[in-house]
């Protein structure tokens, strides 16, 4: 028998058991470390993109509220404070930056058209939201926690969000002819119109912003229109009164006269086309077609150029393009070329051009789906047409003794009726006042209304309600009492631009932006 001599020491020395035991206590602690690392990690990136979303959605909100004062309220009513509309129970401890919102004007957005707006004076929004969260095992190394910040700036407006077709309705009448003393435009009413659509003009979109032009030549369609196959905003101009659609004679024996036609509106000659009595579109067609006036029938036309894309080469492209019928329409299509005129001659009448727009409208979304249609009239908001014209014609054709459409009383109110249909058909409707008077609709005396309460019940929101209450001309009482709660601006130029931009949505832009 051999007997073993070694010590209690070297046998513990030598025995190899259980040494895993060590290396595993470290391993665990070492894992756990890891784990406690990627859970802070995780936890750390999701309450980072929460609380970046959070402040994109303020900026946002609040640049969709400007001009108004109240951006940067509506800005921090969506941040991330407990509460706020962007409040989480992951964001418990979320607080605004001191200092923001801030409302700022860029020189960037300015050059763009995006204009610096009283009562805000600024064109946009910049939030900046911070949170302290915990950080695991983060207080072994005196570092229990970490702040993360998220900044976010949005323009006013600029992004466009889906193809408009837009209708342009624009007072004809007589009175248009009127001079504008205001300094703000210092020329007729309807060439101050005129010059104010350009503006709205400039801003829309012809084509893709992706393309370095648009594609030529366009398509020619009904009404004088072209459009360019790639087109996004498309845009037609409607008028009242009616004119005669083409060339022709009216009337017969000795009443019979010469009709100019719909495109001596566009084709820059300075023949001016023949105001038709007014028609009655029925309100819920699906198209326009215009009807017939007088005997011998010739057709009279609201529409004086169709919905067209080609009003400008390129989105980029800072002037409008002499060739298109828009343009020439407008006054811009070069030396010589004479714009539309305002006939006048059958008084004031608009309900039948309103539903008339209507109906071309509902056409051109059926011919581009995904597009949406936007209604804008610019007037006196006056209406009250009676009587015969020059050529011995009833202003008012056949229409009943009735206060609804098409009937000769309550025409004021029967325009605001028109105008709610189209805003139910899903149109956005603008109303333009331009020097709406102090008294008018004299048709409409149970109830009464005023042409500045026209103006507004026209508009399909409170913020679609424009009005250049500023304007004068010799001879008349401008209504100085009829301003727009919601947009205050009586700069004719700068409304078309504001509708533009309404057009528009808002949008993130770097945070570096100057």
């Amino acid at each position: 028998m051999k007997i073993n001599n070694d010590s209690f020491i070297a046998r513990f020395v030598k025995d190899q058991r259980a040494q895993v035991l060590p290396i595993m206590a470290l391993l665990v602690i070492v894992c756990m470390g890891i784990a406690a690392l990627t859970v802070s990690a995780g936890n750390n990136f999701a309450t980072q993109n929460q609380l970046q979303n959070a402040t994109n959605a303020a900026a946002l909100a609040g640049a969709e509220a400007l001009p108004s004062s109240t951006a940067a309220t509506t800005a921090a009513n969506y941040a991330s404070q407990t509460g706020d509309k962007n409040g989480s129970s992951y964001l418990k401890n979320a607080t605004m930056v001191s200092g923001y919102p801030k409302l700022e004007c860029l020189a960037t957005l300015t050059g763009q058209g995006i204009a610096c707006e009283s009562p805000a004076n600024a064109n946009a929004v910049q939030v900046e939201q911070s949170i302290t969260v915990p950080l695991f095992f983060g207080g072994i190394f005196g570092h229990p926690t970490i702040t993360l910040t998220a900044t976010a700036t949005a323009s006013a407006k600029g992004s466009i969000p889906a193809p408009y077709n837009i209708a342009i309705i624009i007072d004809a009448t007589a009175s248009m002819s009127d001079t504008d003393t205001d300094s703000q435009c210092s020329s007729s009413r309807f060439t101050c119109a005129l010059n104010g659509i350009q503006a709205l003009v400039q801003i829309i979109a012809p084509c893709s912003p992706l393309l370095s032009a648009c594609s030529t030549p366009p398509t020619a369609g009904t009404f004088g229109s072209n459009n360019v196959a790639d087109s996004v905003d498309r845009i037609a101009i409607f008028q009242f009164p009616n004119v005669a659609e083409n060339n022709g004679t009216q009337g017969t024996g000795s009443n019979q006269y010469t009709v100019y036609g719909a495109q001596y509106d566009y084709d820059c000659t300075s023949t001016n086309p023949t105001p038709e009595p007014y028609t009655f579109p029925t309100y819920n067609l699906s198209t326009y077609t215009p009807s017939g006036a007088g005997s011998p029938a010739v057709a009279a036309t609201y529409e004086i150029v169709g919905f067209s894309s080609d009003y400008r080469t390129s989105d980029t492209a800072t002037s409008l393009n002499t060739a298109s019928n828009i343009s020439k329409a407008l006054g811009a299509g070069g030396s010589g070329c004479q714009p539309m005129s305002n006939p006048g001659g059958e008084q004031t009448y608009y309900a039948g051009a309103i539903y008339a727009a209507q109906s071309a409208l509902t056409a051109e979304a059926a011919a581009n789906p995904g597009s949406s249609n936007v209604l804008i009239l610019v007037s006196d908001g006056d209406a009250g047409s009676s009587g015969t014209d020059s050529h011995g014609n009833l202003r008012m054709g056949a229409a009943l003794t009735q206060k609804t459409y098409p009937g000769t009383e309550q025409q004021c109110a029967q325009a605001v009726t028109a105008a709610q249909y189209a805003a139910t058909a899903g149109t956005k409707v603008f109303a333009v006042s331009y020097g709406a008077e102090s008294s008018g609709c004299t048709t409409d005396t149970s109830p009464t209304i005023t042409p500045c309460q026209t103006m507004e019940g026209i508009a399909s929101t409170p913020s679609y309600f424009f009005s250049d209450y500023t304007a004068s001309e010799s001879g008349t009482s401008t209504d100085k009492n009829c301003i727009s709660a919601s947009q205050p601006t009586s700069n004719l130029n700068q409304i078309f631009q504001d509708i533009g931009w309404d057009l528009t949505v808002a949008r993130l832009i770097p945070n570096s932006t100057t």
